[in-house]
């Protein structure tokens, strides 16, 4: 069977032995005159039908008619599945592999198959290690297009992707997606050994770490060991002294980007994590959870020593020197010691005569 008339008569010439033309470069056989002109097309380079919108020339006629639809939006290709609308036949074809899970394309190297060629062609530059798109920025090169587009705004500072929740703007629509959990709630990443759950895959990954022990990155400074390899880096900063992240208000620099983010909001007044009991608002979601334990009570550090319990973790650690009777303060002038700051503080009135306050022009 044929779509069309044409490629029905063009059928019948070859079967009664209608004469077939050659291509004197690449030896392609035509049967029609016409077919052979629009070929040689593709060896010379010429385009003689030109869009007139935006000037874009094509080799063939249809080649222009598929184009046009960009500007008119015209897409007559219809999913009989789920009714999406596509302009050209062949997306549509691609398209509807999603929905028989068809993958016909197949990885030679780990067998991993893919519903369009040009998938399995990105996938193998994984195993070849090609990066054919190059950053003429700074040189760094990738392995996908999507991915160099993604890096030049690190250059360029644009972030196209908008939270309408709190205004917060994101170089990439996945950073978008993720933030997105902060304002719903969400937490999709479960942990299957205590159940605790997480809003970033990279989040379950690191809490796994617990469960395991596993410190593979070692500082060759202190040699003190971490998980992750982001964190030694961090942590080296500390060596280093390095603080990139600045502030552009106050020009305050900090060795994390998270730090800066939370110093930004002494500028712009936001407090994002809001209490649900109280509508008390706190600008860290740490200072959030502390919080909350005024409505529930909680107090999760226990002294082992009297077993009293204390909502932050501080109240514990000045607890504790009262049972390991440490003097941390001195007075410089009878040498007693305190634990607490406000103790020395107190006792020092005792010495100026209870006139603390001293006035240096008449004194």
């Amino acid at each position: 069977m044929f779509a069309h008339n044409g490629s029905l008569k063009q059928h019948k010439s070859i079967q009664v032995g209608g004469k077939l033309i050659r291509c004197e470069i690449c030896d392609r056989m035509f049967s029609r005159n016409r077919s052979i002109k629009d070929h040689m097309r593709t060896h010379t380079g010429e385009k003689p039908f030109k869009c007139e919108i935006c000037d874009e020339s094509f080799t063939q006629n249809g080649s222009l008619k598929q184009h046009l639809r960009i500007h008119t939006g015209e897409k007559p290709f219809k999913c009989e599945v789920c009714g999406k609308r596509f302009a050209h036949n062949g997306t549509l074809k691609k398209h509807l592999r999603i929905h028989t899970g068809e993958k016909t394309f197949k990885c030679e190297v780990c067998s991993e198959r893919f519903t369009q060629n040009g998938s399995l062609k990105r996938h193998l530059r994984i195993h070849t290690g090609e990066k054919p798109f190059k950053c003429e920025v700074c040189g760094e090169r990738f392995a996908q297009n999507g991915v160099l587009k993604q890096h030049l705004r690190i250059h360029t500072g644009e972030k196209p992707f908008k939270c309408e929740v709190c205004g917060e703007r994101f170089t990439q629509n996945g950073s978008l997606k993720q933030h997105l959990r902060i304002h719903t709630g969400e937490k999709p990443f479960k942990c299957e050994v205590c159940g605790e759950r997480f809003a970033q895959n990279g989040s379950l990954k690191k809490h796994l770490t617990i469960h395991t022990g596993e410190k593979t990155f070692k500082c060759e400074v202190c040699s003190e060991r971490f998980t992750q390899n982001g964190s030694l880096k961090q942590h080296l900063r500390i060596h280093t002294g390095e603080k990139p992240f600045k502030c552009e208000v106050c020009d305050e620099s900090f060795r994390q980007k998270g730090y800066l983010k939370l110093h930004m909001r002494i500028h712009t007044g936001e407090k994002p994590f809001k209490c649900e009991v109280c509508d008390e608002s706190f600008t860290q979601n740490g200072h959030l959870k502390r919080h909350m334990r005024i409505h529930t009570g909680e107090k999760p550090f226990k002294c082992d020593m009297c077993h009293e319990s204390f909502t932050q973790n501080g109240n514990l650690k000045r607890h504790m020197r009262i049972h390991a009777e440490e003097r941390l303060l001195k007075c410089k002038v009878c040498h007693e010691s305190f634990t607490q700051n406000g103790s020395l503080q107190q006792h020092m009135i005792n010495h100026s005569g209870g006139k603390p306050y001293k006035f240096e022009v008449c004194d």
